[in-house]
């Protein structure tokens, strides 16, 4: 009989969402205008800072992934990494929007750079831990959707307040340096609790299934290769992470030099992004059961592709049109990250069934250090657009106006680009063939106990 979590289980394990959610959301959101606006780095070099600690992820969160497999080898348990990575993201996240005031430009750019690369580890080590976890919770692929359903709540939850809030944070602390050092404070603060609230629960949660860990790195990546639904649902999440990483980096400067507002107005747009999901995210759990997963990401993706290319308008469009365009994105974006993350344990537990080993360690660590990397790009790829086309640089307290293709690139950063990233994602999801009825023949396959 197939394992299920207890609703304490399920609630400790959703709570960590606080931590991913929280971490994914405001240093994309601020942490570009952030050099760009207040400390006054040149926005090639902010892009270059937002991306490269981020592009480490694919050094450290498969190595986290392989010493999460060992662990659980070892001991049966692999949650302590849950709390390992918990102590070091939220200190490290505080100091990354603590620059001195001596520090100014490119060299208050190369502080953020260092302390965001060490809160990246510690956001690797967690995160790794915490997407083997549902693979080895239970093996059944209606209850791994009911978690991942209950945790996409969380996360959606946790991206709203800390993603809304932040900019009201910075607001309420002053704005300025102060005003951002503040609000890291407080995110900080709400990362380490969320953190070691997980592990607290989860660590005398017992694991259905053991993992092996593979014995190189070559033979990790050997088995992501080998695994064809893993790396089409990989290929298609991280495009689609590029698209969404570059609209969560453009929202402040969509607030500010097209809807010329201020951090109200930052809130404003971003809670059109995401409060949505709140409401819609029982409705694509329907969807997922009455067309699957792979058609209700496919539907999604189309919602998302649809609102995405109608922001291309958004200096002539009243700014009400603008917010309705922005929570029609909210809508597909929750589908888009519940039904992607509901898939990749269906992955490994079709690896499980083909090879007659969990590997689930090896597959999160791939897939975080992926997620992390593509985000950033996102990120990145706006703050190039910004300098290819024009944008002026400012420090705390300034406005600079704007050329007209600056604007241009800032409209670009939130709809084309976006649009783009969605469209090359698409094929792969198309090829994504991996159902209830094929994962039990599968695992019918290659079970003595069935074959016989």
């Amino acid at each position: 009989m197939s394992q299920r979590l207890r609703g304490k289980e399920m609630f400790g394990y959703a709570f960590g969402s606080f931590g991913t959610g929280g971490f994914a959301t405001v240093p994309g959101l601020v942490l570009l205008f952030y050099m760009t606006d207040v400390l006054g780095a040149a926005a090639f070099v902010a892009s270059l800072v937002v991306f490269l600690p981020k592009a480490w992820d694919v050094v450290v969160a498969p190595y986290a992934g392989s010493l999460s497999d060992r662990t659980m080898v070892r001991t049966g348990s692999r949650v302590k990494w849950l709390l390992i990575g918990g102590l070091i993201l939220g200190p490290m996240f505080f100091l990354t929007f603590a620059a001195p005031g001596g520090l100014q430009g490119n060299a208050a750019a190369i502080w953020v750079g260092l302390f965001f690369l060490l809160a990246t580890t510690g956001f690797a080590t967690f995160q790794v831990t915490y997407l083997a976890l549902p693979a080895e919770f239970t093996d059944d692929y209606s209850e791994r959707t009911r978690i991942m359903s209950i945790r996409i709540v969380f996360l959606t939850l946790s991206i709203l307040l800390l993603g809304a809030g932040a900019p009201l944070l910075v607001k309420a602390f002053g704005s300025g340096r102060g005003g951002y050092t503040g609000m890291a404070l407080v995110v900080a603060v709400l990362l380490l609790v969320s953190t070691i609230v997980c592990w607290a629960i989860l660590r005398h949660v017992r694991s259905y299934t053991q993992a092996e860990s593979e014995p190189s790195l070559q033979e990790r990546f050997a088995a992501v290769r080998e695994n064809p639904w893993f790396l089409r649902l990989a290929t298609t999440f991280v495009l689609q992470a590029v698209a969404t990483g570059a609209m969560l980096a453009a929202v402040p400067y969509l607030a500010t030099y097209v809807l010329d507002g201020g951090e109200t107005e930052q809130t404003l747009v971003f809670v059109c992004l995401v409060a949505p999901a709140m409401i819609v995210m029982p409705l694509w759990a329907m969807v997922s059961r009455r067309l699957g997963k792979q058609r209700g990401f496919l539907l999604a993706s189309a919602v998302f592709l649809f609102a995405a290319l109608g922001l291309f308008f958004s200096r002539s469009l009243p700014p009400a049109g603008v917010y309705v365009l922005v929570g029609l994105v909210g809508v597909a974006y929750a589908g888009m990250q519940m039904f992607p993350l509901a898939m990749l344990p269906d992955t490994v537990a079709a690896d499980a069934a083909q090879r007659g080993q969990q590997r689930a360690g090896v597959f999160s660590g791939v897939w975080a250090a992926a997620e992390t990397v593509f985000l950033a790009l996102g990120a990145a790829g706006v703050g190039l657009i910004l300098a290819i086309t024009g944008f002026v640089s400012s420090e705390a307290g300034e406005r600079a106006a704007q050329p007209g293709s600056a604007l241009t690139g800032i409209v670009i950063s939130f709809s084309l680009f976006p649009a783009l990233m969605m469209l090359l994602s698409l094929p792969t999801l198309f090829k994504y063939d991996l159902t209830e009825s094929r994962l039990n023949d599968l695992r019918g396959a290659h079970d003595p106990a069935v074959t016989s």
